[in-house]
């Protein structure tokens, strides 16, 4: 075996195996199946072996293109999968932020030419390469903090030139990062004010122009809709979703975050691959994602920045739903850290650090259909992978509020590293 590159003497390897063609739920989130003293063998970007290093140093037959690297008392994890983020759009919103503070409610903020009626103007007004521009800081931020498959929405343009603009600019981004960035179309998600009063003429064009010309023109593997009261409906997401299906789209929900509306049960009946938020669903539409194998994606980071209720995860991963974890970064939540939002989601919604780590990799993997290249170090996989700055996966979360990236290699690169020239 001659490697490109060997990741050697790691403390803790944790390469969450084994989950490759399904998420891990209830007791299996905890184990990571840690290899102690571990090491990784990488070319042409791909895991060509994993064991412990003196297994691997006995497999190496020619020596590899760079001199070995050794990681003593660190921990080896999946690059992070983030699978829910709205990262393309115009603007800011500081300013909503300070109104918010000076208890200003959502109504006033809007009337002031806030909220998302000014990510809307602003996105319409910004150039492709604006946009790109933008989300390519946002991305290279995300990466350096070890996040190395990110989703990405539409769903600020509202109409048919600026989602496809979106769209564009997201997928642009595949050929400047090492990250792999994932799109989804969620043209439905706000009535735009040129459509106030009238929703079902907008599902008609989301439904009739939106879709066909994504789905021709390949700028979107996913479809998803804000199934919420005041937004789509259930009657109305069903019909968005499905027509997105029929033309080959795989199908994602924002479901249940504010009442509880049915969009979990939703989920369930269309075969999504993952139902988002999840904070006021039912107990019987949960049990309905569990027999039909969605996921749970839950945006603790969502909830902290509305100053919210967080979604019961206990109760999730007790039922036995699989259940990922994702930033939600948008123009309210601007959160680009995976370790934030792992964070939170021990401290406040009781995950452990071990299952919170799995619902960052190979279950968020697993709801972007990617669980058989990325979300584990596994033989076969894509090189995507994190040497932390800490000896064990329960210190990651109780140093919290700090990147704890020592080196990033997405797609077998070295993309960020501490190790110096």
């Amino acid at each position: 075996m001659k490697p490109d590159l060997v990741l050697t003497n790691i403390g803790q390897l944790a390469t969450i195996g084994g989950s490759s063609q399904e998420p891990r739920t209830g007791d299996r989130m905890k184990d990571l199946a840690i290899i102690e003293n571990g090491a990784v063998a990488i070319r042409n970007g791909i895991i060509i072996a994993v064991g412990t290093s003196e297994e691997i140093d006995s497999q190496i037959t020619e020596e590899p293109f760079f001199p070995p690297v050794e990681f003593p008392d660190m921990l080896a994890i999946p690059g992070f999968v983030d699978s829910h983020t709205h990262l393309a759009f115009g603007g800011s919103r500081e300013h909503d932020f300070a109104m918010k503070l000076e208890g200003k409610t959502y109504l006033q903020i809007l009337e002031a030419g806030g909220g998302i009626l000014n990510t809307l103007k602003a996105t319409r007004q910004a150039s492709q390469e604006e946009l790109t521009a933008n989300a390519f800081s946002y991305a290279s931020s995300m990466l350096s903090s070890g996040t190395t498959t990110i989703e990405a929405k539409s769903g600020y343009g509202l109409d048919i030139e600026n989602e496809l603009k979106m769209l564009r600019a997201t997928n642009a981004l595949n050929t400047m990062l090492s990250t792999e960035i994932v799109s989804t179309f969620l043209g439905a998600h706000a009535i735009p004010p040129e459509f106030e009063g009238k929703t079902d003429d907008y599902v008609d064009l989301v439904v009739n122009e939106m879709i066909p010309r994504v789905s021709e023109q390949g700028l979107a593997e996913f479809c998803d809709v804000f199934c919420e009261k005041g937004v789509f409906d259930v009657e109305q997401s069903r019909r968005i979703l499905l027509a997105a299906k029929k033309k080959g789209m795989k199908i994602k929900i924002h479901a249940d975050e504010i009442v509880q509306l049915g969009g979990a049960g939703l989920a369930a009946e269309v075969g999504a691959i993952s139902a988002d938020h999840l904070l006021m669903a039912s107990d019987n539409d949960l049990e309905a994602m569990r027999k039909t194998g969605t996921i749970a994606t839950l945006l603790p980071s969502t909830a902290f920045s509305l100053n919210a209720d967080y979604a019961n995860a206990r109760k999730m991963i007790g039922m036995g739903l699989p259940v990922a974890l994702a930033t939600d970064f948008n123009p309210n939540c601007a959160n680009e850290s995976m370790f934030f939002t792992i964070a939170l989601a021990c401290y406040k919604m009781k995950i452990q650090p071990r299952e919170a780590i799995t619902a960052a990799t190979i279950n968020a993997a697993h709801a972007l259909g990617r669980g058989e290249s990325v979300g584990s170090i596994e033989l076969g996989k894509k090189a995507d992978l994190l040497i932390l700055d800490c000896p064990n996966p329960e210190y990651l979360t109780w140093r919290f509020g700090v990147n704890l990236v020592h080196t990033v290699i997405s797609n077998g690169e070295v993309v960020h590293t501490k190790l110096g020239p």
